[in-house]
């Protein structure tokens, strides 16, 4: 009696290749789809830099760091800047953090404007609550920096007084 050892096969099917770069191809597609579309993760990102940018303003200030600030600047590429001063006859501001975006994918508006001054304590320095909105194609984020200092994303349909 003689045992028949059936032969070894290894490798794939057509079949198998066929379908594995079917997949491929789909995955890819969806892929490339998602990071062509910057206009909705532009101002998402732009949002959560200018709003760590205000928190490390915000820490520099209860550290005693004096005329700690946020500066948004939108001369050119728009940018969010953490900045102090290191004594009071200093006319130059130490960056604690820049962050620069090109504008043609967003807008941010910051009512009322102007530089964001925070005291010791960690509130603004004016007591007025400031409303930071990033504009893209078809999104927009909005979030607040109340008058004590805290930071917090605006309610659909909310406004930053209460």
């Amino acid at each position: 009696m003689t045992i028949q050892i059936a032969p070894m096969s290894s490798g794939f099917t057509l079949v198998e290749l066929v379908m594995v770069i079917i997949l491929i191809g789909v995955l890819s597609a969806l892929g490339i789809g998602l990071f062509t579309r910057s206009s909705a993760f532009s101002p998402l990102l732009a949002t959560q830099q200018l709003a760590s940018a205000t928190l490390l303003a915000q820490q520099a200030a209860l550290a005693g760091k004096l005329e700690s600030s946020v500066l948004v600047d939108d001369a050119g590429d728009i940018s969010f800047k953490a900045q102090y001063k290191e004594s009071e006859s200093d006319s130059d501001f130490i960056t604690l953090q820049n962050f620069s975006l090109d504008r043609s994918d967003f807008t941010v508006s910051v009512n009322p404007s102007g530089r964001i001054y925070f005291s010791n304590l960690g509130a603004l320095t004016d007591r007025v609550n400031r409303a930071i909105t990033v504009s893209g194609d078809n999104t927009s984020f909005i979030f607040c920096v109340s008058s004590l200092g805290a930071v917090y994303q605006l309610p659909p349909l909310g406004n930053c007084d209460g």
